[in-house]
């Protein structure tokens, strides 16, 4: 016999040796106190064999009892009576009674496992029995009432004390087997109990936190919504549409109660009486045709355990199952099951099911419908009605079947809802279904920022962001409609959106293509751009901050500036200009003399500060534009002269929330002042004249002030537009991901901004710039540090064959064969924005 972790065979085997010494002990102690008693009384005169045949006989009745000696106990009365005992004999004197109890002993092999906690136990009895044996004495023992005839009482009365021990010990050992066994059942039995004891009290102490399940998510997957709560993407088993438990029609919450746990108002998370009930139906049946976990078990399972097989899970399958029931009422059980259920082929939840099955919302099934639903939680793939629509049908029937039983339905209602065809219609997930794919691929990069490592892999994340799906949906057909339309006039084919709430440094909007099945590349943060004449912005505001005035006069000229030679478009110089006209005509040769009178070191810094993070190279081109950033942070930038100096970084992500419910990321982003005000005022006064009277004009709102800059890289490669009113800031790009010039220009950009600004800002109070703060005695926030170039060389020009000669204001025109174009800035000479016609 064995039963878990004891050894009853071990435990009699201690018995038995414990049962050889003392017998041992008394043959030995029999023999020396004989001796002993003789010496003692002074007997010289050897005994004859009937004297000593007398003395034996008496001193081994002391250590042998006897049937009629002592008065026997009641228990020990009804031993006799029973014949089964009297087996088992009495020990007698010549010893033959405790032999034939070891040799019983000796043949109980089939009890094989001890316990170690009931050894334990038993352990310090018997070392108290052993240790109060007498061992070797030096006197005999005097009878009992009899007077002493030595001087050594102390040891007589010891002796005494110890032969009423023996005493009691020879009745102990002369009990028969079964006492023996009930003792070691008992120890068993009262060790196992004690150790299941606390196993549950140690799991139930490990047990989680079952009070927030509603924000519960699978581990691996990935939710990201938008600033209204509407889901974006989902990766991995998640369930797309969670529904109210008054959202879920009746009759389908009383079919998956009816096959799964019809008794499940009654119990309190753990059915004793359906685990008895579903075992005898399934051997009858054959089959699986009821489940021994209630629903608030299964809910367990899928929020805190795994599929794993062990008696370990089970227990703590079903105490989580009662905690659940101490915390959450039977309605919220239920809404959290429904929702979170495994269904089949990607579908996890009663509502994803019945559209991936049915291509319809839970509201429109039908009854047989609905029983097929509740029909697959034992065993999706099996009772999948895409898989194997016979079994799925009988398995329908089979739910029909318990609700009617269970008086859910009629006979009518079961009749007629079994007698229709299996009939399914099988749509994608909705999960499948990406919403604001580049603003959600923008996300997804951005994540490992403000998450852990660990955290991401353990999955089960929902993350929530700053998209307006208004704006969003807004850019998406602007950026659709400026490739499809002036892209195939102009010559680009790809284009990037991004907007932002220069306020918070919120990301509104954000599209980065055209189409993102095609190309998933995103171009308003992965692709680096030559900004062109859009950074002029930056490096005026740095001038600005340095105390440089709006109207402090340069000499817009050919000049040579270390071998780099500044033009503007057309190759045409016009003279003294101010610095805010430069800008409003976007005047290279300006431009590039201001840097060099602020500073590569103080331009770059500011420019970091605003919001660029991309590498910037200390050379005389920065000022046009040619260190490559990406949009995302180059409107970054212009939000910070929107919001008056003060740099806030762009961000889309305000909270991440991970599968407990727990928030581990809160966005808390605030304003850094990097620029001062006057010197941002001062650059927004500049930027708004962009748009009034320069290459800006398309971008015009009719109802507010707009300030902003145009920009064109290099050969015409890169059309830009950023721009901004005091509560937003949109920038526009477009161009080729080859690289490959266009044939269009700025305005295309701007006009664009118009487009997505007109409906965007709709309703939006509007809001003024601050007005231009008073100019003289001005001091700057920043310190220039001006370039100090080795060569200027004035009045010359650089040819295409590397020639230096002097600039001719009216060359001749002479014919010679096309070649494209050198990179030339426009200026106010840029051609008129024409808008398309459609």
């Amino acid at each position: 016999m064995r039963f878990e972790g004891l050894n009853v065979a071990e435990f009699f085997s201690n018995i038995k040796d414990k049962l050889s010494k003392v017998t041992n002990a008394i043959s030995g102690n029999s023999d020396r106190e004989s001796l002993n008693a003789a010496q003692g009384n002074e007997l010289k005169s050897p005994e004859s064999e009937a004297e000593f045949s007398t003395r034996t006989t008496d001193e081994r009745s002391e250590y042998v009892v006897e049937e009629d000696r002592v008065p026997l106990e009641e228990s020990e009365l009804n031993w006799e009576l029973d014949p089964e005992i009297q087996r088992y004999q009495i020990v007698k004197r010549d010893w033959e009674g405790l032999k034939r109890l070891i040799a019983w002993l000796e043949i109980e092999p089939q009890v094989t496992s001890l316990q170690t906690k009931g050894k334990e136990l038993l352990r310090p009895g018997l070392s108290l029995l052993e240790t109060k044996l007498p061992q070797k004495s030096d006197s005999s023992e005097l009878p009992e009432n009899s007077a002493p005839q030595n001087t050594e009482l102390p040891e007589n009365n010891e002796l005494s004390e110890n032969s009423k021990l023996q005493g009691k010990l020879k009745k102990i050992l002369s009990r028969p087997p079964r006492f023996w066994i009930g003792i070691g059942v008992a120890s068993i039995g009262g060790g196992a109990l004690i150790y299941g004891l606390w196993i549950l009290h140690t799991l139930d102490k490990g047990l989680p936190d079952v009070n927030d399940l509603s924000a519960f998510n699978r581990d691996g997957t990935l939710t990201i919504k938008a600033a209204d709560n509407t889901i974006l993407l989902q990766s991995g088993p998640a369930t797309r549409d969670k529904l109210k438990l008054k959202e879920i029609p009746e009759l389908l919450v009383k079919a998956f109660i009816a096959i799964e746990d019809r008794r499940f108002y009654k119990h309190r998370g753990v059915d004793y009486q359906g685990i008895v009930r579903s075992i005898v139906s399934n051997l009858i049946a054959r089959d699986l045709v009821q489940g021994g976990s209630t629903i608030t078990q299964q809910l367990a399972r899928v929020v805190f355990l795994n599929q794993e097989r062990s008696i370990r899970r089970k227990v703590r399958e079903a105490l989580l199952a009662q905690k659940i029931e101490r915390e959450l009422n039977k309605d919220e059980v239920l809404e959290r099951y429904l929702n979170l259920v495994y269904l089949g082929s990607d579908a996890y939840g009663v509502a994803d099911a019945a559209w991936v099955f049915f291509s319809k919302t839970v509201d429109q099934l039908t009854l047989a419908e609905m029983a097929t639903l509740a029909g697959l939680p034992p065993a999706p793939s099996e009772y999948s009605p895409l898989v194997n629509p016979d079994i799925a049908k009988k398995r329908r029937n089979l739910v029909l079947q318990q609700m009617q039983e269970g008086k859910v339905i009629t006979e009518v209602q079961a009749k007629q809802a079994m007698a229709e065809p299996m009939a399914v219609k099988p749509s994608p997930p909705k999960r499948f279904k990406v919403v604001a794919p580049y603003f959600a691929s923008y996300i997804r990069r951005e994540l490992p920022r403000y998450v852990s490592q660990d955290a991401l892999e353990a999955g089960g994340l929902t993350v929530e962001t700053t998209v307006d799906l208004k704006w969003q949906k807004i850019a998406e057909q602007v950026i659709k409609n400026a490739i499809e339309v002036d892209g195939r006039s102009q010559g680009f084919e790809q284009a990037a959106l991004v907007s932002m709430d220069t306020k918070t440094g919120e990301v509104k909007a954000l599209v980065g293509g055209g189409n993102y099945r095609e190309s998933q590349f995103n171009r308003a943060t992965q692709a680096l751009r030559q900004p062109g004449s859009t950074f002029k912005g930056l490096v005026y505001a740095a001038a600005m901050a340095a105390g440089f005035s709006p109207y402090d006069g340069y000499e817009d000229e050919p000049i040579i500036i270390d071998g780099y030679q500044p033009n503007n478009y057309g190759k045409k110089f016009s003279g003294w200009r101010s610095i805010s006209d430069a800008l409003t005509r976007s005047v290279n040769v300006v431009a590039v003399k201001v840097l060099i009178d602020v500073g590569f070191e103080p331009a770059i810094k500011l420019a970091h500060d605003m919001g660029i993070k991309s590498k910037l190279s200390p050379i005389y081109s920065l000022a046009l534009g040619s260190s490559e950033v990406n949009l995302l942070e180059l409107t970054n930038a212009y939000g910070t002269l929107a919001s008056q100096g003060n740099f806030i970084e762009a961000h889309g992500i305000t909270r991440v929330i991970n599968q407990r419910g727990d928030v581990i990321y809160q966005a808390n982003f605030k304003p850094k002042r990097v620029l001062d005000k006057d010197s941002a005022a001062i650059t927004t006064w500049m930027l708004e004249g962009v748009v009034q009277d320069g290459t800006g004009g398309p971008a015009a709102l009719n109802d507010r002030a707009v300030a902003g800059k145009t920009g064109t890289s290099e050969n015409v490669r890169d059309l830009w537009f950023i721009g901004y009113i005091p509560q937003v800031v949109t920038g526009v790009w477009l161009g080729n991901d080859d690289n490959y010039p266009t044939w269009g220009t700025s305005g295309t950009a701007a006009y664009n901004w118009r487009d997505f600004m007109n409906q965007a800002v709709k309703g939006m109070p509007v809001e003024k710039f601050p007005k231009l703060p008073k100019l003289e005695g001005r001091k700057g926030s920043i310190k220039a540090k001006p370039v100090q170039p080795n060569r200027i060389i004035r009045g010359m020009i650089v040819t295409e064959d590397g020639a230096i000669v002097p600039y001719n204001p009216n060359p001749q025109p002479r014919y010679r064969e096309w070649q494209e174009p050198a990179y030339q800035e426009p200026a106010y000479q840029e051609p008129a924005y024409q808008e398309p016609g459609y």
